[in-house]
């Protein structure tokens, strides 16, 4: 599994993206922030709202110099059809990655092995390729894109200001931490 501030593996797929059936590379990302939201399954419930709320702030995080990515375990002509079929699914303009065979969740640790689904979880990449934030949790429980942006935005921050660290609920333009001199390096 991935662990925080290794560099992810690089894996090819087939993704739904820009209204066609690509080929996709996790390494096609390098140089950019990058949100991979794995999601248990089209055509589901909470799933959509998720994807949707993704959407609706995706000029923001592009303006966080972010791209954001949708993984399940479907296949790429499935997210074709429910991007097609949903009004919510349908304002989806970020590449929906197909890991039908679930090589991509399971490096990640997102498998559910007797379900063949992934749990819901974020990962947050820098732009070097390595992992900077992850969450995972029930699939029963939305996640909100608005606290991913802002996770974005602070893993940036503290990446762009070297030596501070971003408080709970920072948010840019906020005042951030900076430990004593003699305390940076213990943590």
């Amino acid at each position: 599994m991935v662990a925080m501030n290794e560099e992810i593996p690089d894996f090819e797929t087939k993704a739904f993206h820009g209204n066609a059936i690509v080929d996709i590379k996790l390494s096609d990302f390098r140089g950019k922030w990058l949100v991979m939201a794995f999601y248990p399954a089209d055509f589901t419930f909470v799933c959509p709202t998720e994807l949707q709320e993704l959407a609706q702030t995706y000029d923001q995080f592009q303006e966080s110099d972010a791209e954001v990515v949708a993984i399940s375990t479907d296949t790429a002509f499935s997210h074709l059809a429910w991007h097609d079929s949903s009004p919510a699914v349908g304002l989806v303009q970020f590449p929906m990655l197909a890991d039908p065979t679930g090589k991509i969740c399971k490096a990640f640790g997102t498998y559910i092995e007797d379900k063949g689904l992934s749990w819901r979880a974020t990962f947050i990449i820098d732009p070097d390729g390595k992992l900077k934030a992850m969450s995972m949790h029930d699939n029963d429980i939305g996640r909100s894109a608005l606290e991913i942006l802002r996770q974005v935005q602070a893993a940036k921050h503290v990446r762009e200001n070297p030596g501070i660290q971003c408080p709970a609920g920072w948010r840019p333009g906020a005042e951030t931490v900076r430990p004593a001199d003699d305390l940076v390096g213990k943590m």
